[in-house]
């Protein structure tokens, strides 16, 4: 994985995305290792951004290595019409490595195509997210003990969400993983990555209903309606409020479920849930540390 850029979670192969798991227990287990005391660390925020851009900077700061970029393009010279190819171009004179967040789909393969620095994408629009990907397969893992044998059901906005088209590529790779697609019609999940899906062998079930699904899934991967991807305010106020889940609503769940959500949320899972020992959202966002620390410390070659 030596100076390879992630772009898509298929980028690496079955057997990579497991060994950037096992790092990441080894990282867990001990954060604060000075391995990057030598290294510059470019963070290219072109779209807003909490847990990732602060995961990718407490993992990079906890490694010893050091941070620069911006957060908003607006205090770039992207607002003077810069071309994100300059961007890029000079950026990568100053870095070992670059993360970009971008909101147009496909940046993230541009600029890896166009420089030799490795570009980690930390979400390209409605593309892909591959690096909570990671997180989230860190996740699974550590509250089922296994990728194996899963029923995982998404919920919310399957079209536009690029962490549930990240997952749902990387849980195809695993045996018998069966999917639960819950979604307004208006959202569901692309007919390419359902296509995916088939191809590896595995079966889908559509829903509308969140009730439909709950007792029977051993994940229940919630996500917000994204007004940000909507053209049409109309047609957002539509389907808003399609999911809220309550705490009420998980008394007959599996022992094992566990409920995960890429954050931030808005209202579609109630702060009631929050006490439940099935919620793992919080402890989700911080595996993002050390899987970060896994993946930098992969591509820069000091793992």
């Amino acid at each position: 994985m030596k100076n390879r850029s992630l772009i898509s979670i298929n980028d690496y192969s079955k057997e990579e995305l497991l060994k950037i798991l096992k790092i990441a227990e080894e990282f867990e287990a001990n954060p604060r290792q000075k391995i990057l005391s030598n290294y510059v660390i470019a963070s290219l925020f072109f779209e807003p951004s909490t847990r990732t851009r602060l995961s990718f900077e407490s993992a990079i700061n906890q490694l010893g290595g050091r941070v620069i970029g911006f957060t908003d393009s607006s205090s770039s010279s992207v607002k003077k019409g810069e071309s994100l190819r300059d961007t890029i171009e000079t950026v990568s004179l100053y870095s070992d490595l670059i993360v970009m967040r971008h909101p147009i789909e496909g940046s993230a393969r541009f600029a890896s195509e166009i420089n030799d620095t490795p570009i980690i994408n930390a979400g390209d629009g409605a593309n892909q997210h591959p690096t909570q990907c990671l997180l989230d397969m860190y996740s699974i893992q550590k509250t089922q003990g296994t990728l194996d044998n899963l029923d995982i059901a998404f919920v919310g906005d399957l079209k536009y969400g690029r962490t549930v088209h990240s997952l749902v590529i990387a849980m195809s790779m695993f045996k018998n993983t069966r999917f639960h697609l819950v979604s307004p019609e208006e959202l569901k999940l692309p007919r390419a990555v359902k296509e995916f899906i088939l191809s590896s062998g595995l079966t889908y079930e559509q829903y509308t209903d969140i009730n439909a699904v709950i007792e029977k899934v051993d994940i229940l991967y919630m996500t917000r309606i994204q007004a940000e991807r909507f053209a049409d305010p109309i047609e957002y106020e539509k389907v808003k409020n399609s999911y809220i889940l309550e705490n009420s609503m998980l008394e007959n769940s599996k022992d094992n479920l566990r409920i995960l959500h890429p954050l931030p949320r808005v209202n579609e899972i109630n702060e009631d849930v929050d006490t439940n020992d099935k919620a793992y959202y919080f402890q989700q966002a911080q595996n993002g540390v050390f899987v970060r620390q896994a993946l930098l410390a992969s591509i820069l070659g000091l793992r």
